[in-house]
């Protein structure tokens, strides 16, 4: 049974900083594309960052609003994935997912229906 379990969340004020864990178990990390995207009350879920599968490069992608505040990584060995978000602005308040899936193109690397695994969630909240 695959389960990706997301860690790390909580209230910031802004400029601060938090580190998202995404924990897998049932499946090899290494071998998936995964992707955090978060979803704000009333609002689409949206991209966030991703890296690729080790087979597909390892490639990292950021929306344009985390460019140089976040940073997503993977350590295999703790099939974990990670995101560093730093210089936190009330806009980042949301709920942010893991995702992870094999077989996604890098065309639709940002795109939530390409992923079939999902955490439940874990709340960032930050205020001004």
């Amino acid at each position: 049974q695959v389960q990706l379990l997301e860690s790390g969340g909580g209230s910031v004020q802004a400029g601060g900083s938090l580190r998202l864990s995404c924990a897998a178990s049932g499946l090899t990390f290494s071998t998936y594309t995964v992707a955090w995207f978060r979803q704000a009350p009333g609002k689409d879920r949206d991209f966030v960052a991703a890296i690729r599968s080790r087979g597909s490069g390892g490639s990292t992608h950021y929306a344009d609003s985390g460019k140089g505040r976040f940073t997503i990584s993977r350590d295999n060995a703790k099939n974990t994935v990670y995101l560093q978000m730093n210089s936190l602005k009330p806009e980042d308040t949301a709920v942010y997912f893991c995702a992870a899936n094999t077989g996604v193109i890098l065309s639709s690397t940002r795109n939530p229906t390409q992923y079939k695994y999902w955490g439940q969630g874990t709340q960032v909240t930050v205020s001004s």
